[in-house]
């Protein structure tokens, strides 16, 4: 949505006094854990724009709290894969050859939004080391989410995902939907089925520039929406406006488990189950 559409659509600039009580109302409070997805347009006009909402975020949890956000950056991985839109074949050698290494303090995220960049390069804000699947978190147990990512199967049990998890973290989504909710990924893993893929990127390694091959699962969020919409009817979803935006706050604990259990079933159903 374009800058004059926002505008259009929102009655009263929102401001970053009026989105903390929105937040404070929903359920956001000082030292939670948070991990957020978010659509700056979806809130309507905010004066400040990202740098409001982000101060917004921090204000409500303090430095007692700590807030997550994915930094993922989707063009690192093998060009051979591009499809939206794709290379041609004879630019290959000169990508794999020439594509600077991922380097978590200045690789910007890819299509993850102006909030996500603003908190990205935010005073304080420490980044995890994984070229695809990076996170980005401050405050109080910052360096216990981000650090030690694993470089394959980046989003499970060595994530900062399983960190959220083990912190009993919760998911705020602003403006977003279950497609969104990177979250729910660790279900994935976590229930038997998955489909082993490669990956590759550019990246540091002692210091060199590498091309890096890792094992990653076949990772789908299509599926999101419908488990979102069945974890709702279990009444631990917070649903409310911020600004314009709809959004939801759950104990993203209670999302993870509620999505493993709907694939074991799901995949226990299945006709192509592997065996």
């Amino acid at each position: 949505m374009g800058e004059k559409s926002v505008v259009q659509n929102t009655p009263l600039p929102r401001t970053r006094a009026g989105l903390i009580e929105d937040l404070r109302q929903i359920g956001l409070k000082p030292g939670m854990t948070v991990i957020t997805h978010s659509s700056l347009s979806s809130l309507g006009w905010v004066c400040g724009g990202p740098v409001a909402v982000v101060q917004t975020l921090m204000d409500v949890l303090t430095t007692e709290g700590t807030l997550v956000m994915p930094t993922q950056t989707g063009d690192y991985t093998d060009p051979v894969q591009w499809n939206n839109p794709p290379v041609p074949q004879e630019w290959l050698p000169f990508i794999y050859e020439q594509m600077p290494a991922f380097d978590p303090r200045i690789t910007p995220s890819y299509h993850m939004g102006r909030i996500v960049e603003t908190f990205r390069t935010w005073p304080g804000t420490l980044r995890s080391n994984h070229p695809l699947l990076s996170f980005a978190a401050w405050g109080k147990h910052a360096r216990t989410i981000i650090d030690n990512q694993s470089l394959a199967y980046g989003l499970g049990e060595q994530s900062p995902l399983a960190r959220l998890y083990d912190l009993e973290g919760q998911v705020l989504l602003l403006g977003v939907g279950y497609d969104s909710c990177t979250s729910l990924h660790l279900a994935e893993y976590r229930a038997p089925g998955t489909k082993v893929v490669q990956q590759s990127a550019p990246m540091y390694e002692q210091g060199q520039r590498v091309w890096k091959t890792y094992q990653e699962i076949d990772l789908n969020s299509e599926i999101f929406p419908d488990i979102g919409a069945e974890f709702e009817q279990t009444g631990l979803v917070m649903i409310g406006k911020v600004g314009s935006a709809h959004t939801r706050l759950f104990p993203q604990r209670a999302a993870v488990d509620f999505a493993t259990q709907w694939y074991i079933k799901r995949r226990n159903q299945s006709p192509n189950k592997p065996k």
